[in-house]
């Protein structure tokens, strides 16, 4: 990726210290996600940058270690925490991880500053969830007369309400028990933040609903990199040329589309093979790809390899980066296949799906859906219902040139929203404003 603009507007470099346990690290993936990405740009302008993190990774499941030479390659630190690991990602050995992460976090900063290993830090952000490491941040961002940022990466704790048991009015009567106590220290965090930034303006309405007017936010998407793939065709031959003396009508190009990321509850993945034995018995050509994992994958293959007929299932597993910006480089549709319940409100896969000019089949309402809408870059299914995701893959498989239209609006959405070359200079000119 070309380097972001080294012009800081600070009127000094800043010490900036970025709290963040779940993203990738260097040397675990490409390419950087958003704390990776908003610390090259910071770094860039000269700003002393110190990204503290866990030492388990939340998307491999497995211990991390920070490589060698991270200053010096990319101008920032890593430092670890340690933290005990969790296999599920809704289970208590995950909040028990939590636990670690503040408790640990907040006794090797005042260990650093006090011995004078480490500088006072000007700013502190800190990701929501989890709540343990901002609650650290707060109270060392007061100690340290630092500013505390808060960076809300999803509407937590409301996304548990769903995992109440029993039916909706039941959920309604018992989430406040089991969740106002998270709540009430959400409510906390926001009454010390000096300033609030968020992936979504969803996320920033949910949790700045109480919030004071006069508060400083800013909203900057997770992002793509639109230039890692190539430009989808502005034409094309979806009707193959007959051969030489071929009296045979040819057959048309099976459809491609692709569904990426955890394989887990949240999805909305049983639709899926259903769509698949929907579209064979239409004889409708596509394949639906399915990279990433989790514990539906299994399940996933087995749906898959029953599958006969014109549509195939095709699970690939956790892809390389390359692996995978191969696979969405060859496709036509990214599906966003996601339960609106998760409160997801604009995830990864969009913007990368956006980003490789996919025309985008979503079932997200709200902000993602409106934005697909005003670029005309996809359409919509209801999520559960295997037939409206049949009718949508079956509406793009027989009017290329609609597909072809809303591959140009995915691509123009990801210039205009997604492309992290433009947002996250912009994200790290607020950050450079707050702390004067």
């Amino acid at each position: 990726m070309p380097s972001p603009a080294p012009e800081p507007l600070a009127s000094r470099p800043l010490s900036v210290w970025l709290v963040n346990p779940y993203d990738d690290i260097p040397g675990e993936g490409l390419p950087p996600l958003r704390y990776w990405t908003l610390a090259r740009v910071l770094a860039a302008r000269g700003h002393d940058v110190i990204w503290w993190t866990a030492t388990w990774s939340h998307r491999r499941k497995a211990i991390r270690s920070a490589p060698l030479g991270i200053r010096d390659d990319e101008g920032f630190a890593v430092r670890l925490v340690a933290v005990r690991p969790y296999e599920k990602n809704v289970s208590l050995a995950r909040l028990g991880s939590h636990r670690d992460f503040g408790k640990t976090f907040e006794r090797l900063a005042n260990e650093s500053i006090s011995s004078g290993q480490l500088e006072r830090p000007d700013i502190i952000l800190a990701s929501l969830p989890p709540l343990d490491g901002p609650e650290a941040a707060a109270r060392l961002a007061t100690k340290l007369d630092a500013t505390f940022v808060l960076d809300v990466m999803d509407v937590w704790p409301e996304t548990f309400e769903r995992l109440v048991p029993g039916p909706a009015f039941l959920k309604r009567l018992i989430a406040p028990f089991l969740l106002g106590g998270m709540q009430k220290r959400r409510k906390a965090l926001l009454a010390s933040a000096d300033a609030v930034s968020a992936a979504t303006h969803t996320y920033a309405s949910a949790v700045l609903r109480d919030a004071s007017a006069e508060l400083p936010r800013h909203v900057c998407y997770v992002g793509a990199y639109p230039q890692e793939f190539p430009t989808p065709p502005r034409t094309m031959n979806h009707v193959p040329l007959p051969e030489a003396g071929d009296t045979a009508p040819p057959e048309p190009i099976p459809l491609e589309c692709v569904y990426a990321g955890t394989l887990e509850a949240g999805q909305d993945l049983d639709v899926l093979a259903g769509a698949a034995w929907q579209l064979s018995a239409a004889g409708v050509k596509a394949t639906i790809h399915v990279a990433g994992t989790g514990a539906l994958e299994q399940s996933l293959r087995r749906s898959a390899a029953a599958l006969s007929g014109s549509c195939r299932m095709e699970v690939h597993g956790l892809l390389s980066r390359q692996g995978y910006v191969n696979l969405l480089a060859r496709c036509d549709v990214g599906l966003v296949c996601v339960k609106p319940e998760s409160l997801v409100a604009v995830p990864y896969k969009a913007c990368d799906f956006a980003a490789a000019g996919l025309a985008i089949v979503n079932s997200l309402p709200g902000e993602l859906q409106k934005l697909i809408d005003e670029h005309g870059a996809g359409v919509a299914y209801t999520a559960g219902d295997a037939g409206s995701l049949t009718r949508a893959i079956t509406g793009f498989a027989t009017d290329r040139s609609r597909l072809n239209a809303c591959r140009q609006g995915a691509r123009q959405l990801a210039a205009a929203e997604f492309d992290r070359e433009r947002t996250y200079p912009k994200f790290a000119d607020w950050l450079e404003t707050v702390s004067e």
